[in-house]
Formats: C-alpha cells, structure tokens, sequence
C-alpha cells in the first residue's frame, strides 16, 4: 500500500470525475481520493465503499484545494461552468488549481480542458463554457506543472438531456435540434472517460505537455438519428435547424450555443484512434444506444 501512488480526483461525485474515479478504483493500481463539496452525500459514500478516501474541498477555497491535493502524486482536475454559469469564476477555480498545484510540486495533472474559443476566431466566437477552461489550458501550460489536457467532445449522455428528441411539428415522429448541417460532430460518453485517463496516469512521461482531443467517431446528425430509429424503435430525423433558427430559440444560453456549434463545425482536432488506444473498450454511439432503449420508452 506504501508504495501505491496517490491521485486525488476533482469532481469526484459528477459525471467526469466520477468516471475517472471509478475506472482509478477498477484499477487497483493507486490509491484514489476524491474530492467533493459534500462528502456525505450517497455517490460519494458510495465511492468510499470502494474503496476511494473522500475528502471535502471547495474549488473556490485555497486552503481546502491544499489539503486536498497534499501528499498526491497526479491529480485530475475538472470544474463545471454549468453549476455557476460564470466564465470568470470558472477560470478562477482553474487558476487556483493550477497554483496550488505548482506549489505543492505534483507530478502529474490531467485537465479537463477545451479550446479558447474566442482567442482561436479572434473574437468572432463565444462559447464561455470552453473559453474559460481554454484560458486554464494556457495558464497550466505557462504554469511550469506537468500536464496532459483532454478536451472531451459532446457527451452521447446529452441525447438524454439536451439533444433529446423533440416532437416533429406535424407530430409525425421526432426530431433531432442539432444545428450542424452535414458536418459530422464528433462524440463520446463520458462514462469512458475513465479508463482514458487511467492510460494517462498510467503513463506521464509519454503525455506530459499533450492536450488530447477525445472522440470515438464522427457522425453527422443524420447518422445520430438514424442510429436511435434502429435502437429505439422510433422515427428519428434530423430537424435540419439552421444556426440562425437555433440562437433565436429563445432560451438561456441559446446565442452561446449556437456558437458552439459554429465551431464544432469547424472541426476542432479530436483523434479517435488515441482515443481508441487509450481506451479500447470505449463504445460507439450504436453500442452505447443500444443501451439506452429504456430511455426512450416514453416516446
């Protein structure tokens, strides 16, 4: 036990770092400590049962991400714009990370990190949930900390939330409002995050400095539909929403989206076969909704 190597897990409790948790703890290869606000809480205790220390921190609290984080070897660290909706304090909490992690000299770090969007189309874009976490990136990199940024591309676990199938109009079967044309976007399900980053830390010397695009394939939003047709049993299409159509949806959020989308359609870099030979076992989007029948029941 001595001489297992400690990473500590941010997020431990959510869906990144939960994944990540999980995959460390199959692997029985460290000692894995994950961090949450609420340490109480059922998915953490359940974590505990197999075996993780949990520990309570604050990514808004210095003096806890401390505590948190000494002792360890590699760390993964991962903050959630959606819980705040704040670019600025996102970025804070990266900031922070990054600190305490230069001043307690770790090892290793694996960022859950995405593109400066704005930066990359010289203000022509916004996407606050990918700038902050790029100007992080930047920051780790100039940081000194040895680190291995991944960008996760969109979750297949957003076809049950977000992309959910929408009734047609003419209430002819059901439509997919993902404003990507013809473009293939790429995908994965975050809960193969895990054993990704299980390679990593399995192997620093070889990723240390790297920022690693994640996908298991490129699909157009016709495939995507077509694929959920078979599984489920329902008429799926692609709505063909136009970006325009889509930013004047009306909701929260709605304008940043849409620029999201711009830019996945132009083809950010993710590499599948690293993806693939970081995690072999990493499921389709056919595999992982044939899984997800149940879902969709309610049709």
């Amino acid at each position: 036990m001595a001489d297992k190597k400690v990473i500590v897990v941010f997020g431990a409790t959510g869906a990144q770092g939960g994944a990540v948790a999980r995959a460390l703890l199959a692997e029985a290869t460290f000692l894995v400590r994950g961090v949450t606000r609420q340490p109480q809480q059922k998915a953490a205790q359940e974590l505990k049962k197999l075996g993780a220390e949990m520990v309570k921190a604050d990514l808004d609290d210095t003096r806890s991400l401390e505590a948190a984080l000494r002792g360890a070897d590699a760390a993964f660290l991962v903050t959630d714009f959606w819980e705040h909706l704040s670019e600025e304090r996102e970025e804070a909490q990266g900031k922070r990370l990054a600190d305490v992690a230069q001043r307690l000299a770790l090892s290793h770090v694996v960022y859950s990190g995405l593109e400066n969007v704005a930066r990359l189309t010289g203000g022509q874009l916004s996407v606050p949930h990918f700038d902050g976490k790029g100007r992080v990136e930047e920051y780790f990199r100039a940081s000194g900390v040895p680190t291995t940024c991944v960008r996760v591309p969109a979750y297949f676990e957003n076809f049950l939330t977000v992309f959910r199938p929408q009734r047609a109009p003419d209430g002819d079967g059901w439509e997919l409002a993902i404003p990507m044309g013809d473009v293939p976007m790429d995908g994965m399900a975050v809960a193969d995050l895990g054993p990704v980053v299980a390679a990593l830390v399995k192997a620093p010397e070889e990723y240390q400095g790297r920022t690693i695009g994640l996908s298991v394939g490129k699909l157009t939003v016709a495939e995507y539909a077509a694929l959920m047709s078979k599984h489920t049993g329902k008429t799926i299409r692609d709505a063909k929403m136009s970006l325009e159509s889509y930013q004047q949806l009306g909701f929260p959020g709605a304008r940043e989206l849409a620029d999201m989308f711009r830019f996945y359609r132009m083809a950010p870099e993710r590499d599948v076969a690293l993806t693939r030979k970081l995690n072999p076992k990493a499921r389709t989007f056919e595999e992982w909704i044939a899984e997800q029948k149940a879902a969709f029941e309610d049709l």
